[in-house]
């Protein structure tokens, strides 16, 4: 599969078609968007998708979010030069990738070891040093490295667990899609003290489940 003939025209179509009128309106968002070459983390065979509205495969039931969701996602999360991110759910890199052009560092933890290693080599590929990709259960976070300035899961939840959110700084937000079909929302966890935080849930989606976390029970008593 090959992609169009004007590969900055599709991109450039994808920013202005899709993502500016999704309210993804913060000029750092966007110029990443521009310069993080979205083709060169999606698979050889999904290359001619790389700029549609829509999910990509990655393999082993896991894949890449719609353009719109992952640059929303990222706007929420808002990274700072002196930063240190988290990212759950690494699946092809990209969304590393976008964290790294406005954070100090990111680290990303992906449950599957052939996506970790083919985001290590996308990321290699694109010159991108300050993301570290391993190979981990992310519903577990990395408590021996917090805590963090931002956390964002790559994917939906049901509920966001204790353990994450005590990672964070205080001041730090998480940035996760919580719930479940039909109805998830994009949610903003901020902390504001040692056991103080925050919640406001921002815009509705639907994104497939990360893997590990718990669902709650569908009875309540």
């Amino acid at each position: 599969m090959t992609l169009p003939a004007s590969i900055e025209q599709a991109r450039f179509n994808m920013i202005e078609q899709q993502i500016r009128p999704w309210d993804v309106l913060d000029p750092k968002v966007l110029e990443l968007l521009s310069v993080v070459k979205r083709e060169d983390f999606v698979p050889e065979a999904h290359k001619a998708l790389a700029f549609v509205d829509m999910e990509i495969p990655l393999g082993g039931g896991q894949c890449m979010l719609a353009p719109r969701v992952e640059a929303r996602l990222v706007q929420e999360a808002a990274p700072q030069p002196h930063q240190k991110v988290l990212e759950v759910g690494t699946g092809s890199g990209y969304m590393a990738a976008l964290l790294a052009g406005s954070a100090l560092t990111v680290v990303t933890l992906e449950i599957d070891p052939q996506l970790a290693a083919q985001a290590r080599a996308n990321l290699k590929k694109a010159g991108i040093t300050n993301v570290e990709v391993r190979e981990a259960d992310g519903a577990k976070g990395l408590p021996g490295e917090a805590p963090f300035d931002v956390i964002l899961l790559s994917g939906s939840v049901a509920e966001v667990p204790q353990a994450l959110l005590s990672q964070l700084k205080i001041g730090g937000r998480l940035v996760a899609v919580v719930g479940g079909e039909p109805m998830m929302r994009a949610t903003v966890v901020t902390r504001t003290g040692e056991a103080a935080f925050t919640t406001a849930q921002r815009w509705d989606t639907v994104v497939p489940r990360l893997q590990h976390f718990a669902e709650p029970s569908r009875f309540a008593f």
